[in-house]
């Protein structure tokens, strides 16, 4: 399978998707687009927040990038359309990292990233236990225990941006090994 990538309007996302496919019903492509949540206090209440992991991008899959060439003007036309990246002349599938990231999200997250259950050594630094952040522990800039919140550095086609991801602290573990954050 190839992925893609495409621009679209930031909160838009969901109804350019539904726009899409009412548009083309019977192409063979499926259209992603992965969320995580977030817990937010707000006047001393917590509250669950959905967000996108890739705010203003959606990911295209499809076995044949004939699919996207015969339907990109469809595409192109769709309501908060941007560009399909790295450029609308230059259509190409993710590959390397890019698609790592991606993968990571669609299928070993699911549809919504969750809260990664995690623990932290003697040195305080943060091991992963479970769940999204599994596999990121190289990419964690900043932890922010208080919040139960973990920032993260993506890159994404040469750029490079910065989201949260929710974590909660099963307990700490003064056995375990140290693992870089």
């Amino acid at each position: 399978m190839n992925y893609y990538a495409i621009q679209v309007r930031t909160l838009s996302e969901e109804k350019f998707i539904r726009l899409i496919k009412s548009k083309l019903p019977d192409e063979d492509f499926i259209i992603h687009f992965p969320k995580r949540q977030l817990n937010i206090r707000k006047n001393g209440k917590m509250r669950y927040s959905t967000l996108a992991v890739f705010p203003g991008y959606v990911f295209v899959e499809t076995s044949d990038i004939e699919n996207i060439i015969n339907c990109q003007w469809d595409f192109r036309r769709t309501e908060g359309f941007f560009r399909f990246l790295k450029s609308n002349h230059n259509i190409t599938p993710l590959a390397n990292n890019d698609l790592e990231i991606v993968l990571h999200f669609i299928n070993i997250a699911g549809s919504v990233a969750g809260i990664s259950k995690v623990s932290f050594n003697e040195d305080s630094q943060i091991i992963v236990i479970s769940g999204p952040l599994s596999g990121l522990e190289g990419k964690i800039v900043k932890v922010d225990k208080r919040k139960g919140r973990a920032k993260i550095k993506l890159n994404l086609y040469e750029d490079s941006f910065t989201i949260d991801l929710a974590f909660e602290t099963i307990s700490s573990l003064k056995h375990l090994k140290k693992v870089p954050a």
